[in-house]
């Protein structure tokens, strides 16, 4: 069997819907509202769906990797805009350097880690 996707888009959910709205949409993400209880987050090709739906162990295991470009520049601009500060429970790493490639750690406001990474070389 061969796959052709044309996306992946994992589902996330949320302890405050709105909360976490307002932090991906400050994060840079555009928002498209799909129901009351569900919206997809959109930025160039990569994409999520958030959902108002919170269980503990779920949110408390949920990770995302967000490939960039520059890890530096983009741990930057995320200090830069003051998102750590505006939300409650977000925070931040520094960057962590691999042997794979570099990395640095978001959590949002209901505590899914995003890991914001650089590879040393391309992933096949």
């Amino acid at each position: 069997m061969t796959l052709k996707p044309k996306s992946i888009r994992p589902f996330i959910g949320s302890k405050d819907y709105n909360l976490s709205r307002e932090f991906y949409k400050d994060l840079g993400f555009e928002e498209f509202v799909i129901s009351h209880n569900m919206s997809a987050f959109k930025t160039g090709e990569f994409a999520f769906y958030l959902q108002d739906y919170y269980a503990k162990d779920w949110i408390d295991n949920t990770m995302v990797f967000l490939e960039v470009d520059n890890v530096q520049h983009h741990l930057q601009k995320l200090k830069n805009s003051g998102i750590t500060e505006k939300y409650d429970h977000v925070r931040c790493s520094e960057i962590v350097y691999n042997d794979w490639g570099n990395e640095f750690f978001l959590h949002d406001p209901s505590g899914i880690l995003w890991h914001f990474g650089e590879f040393n070389t391309k992933v096949k």
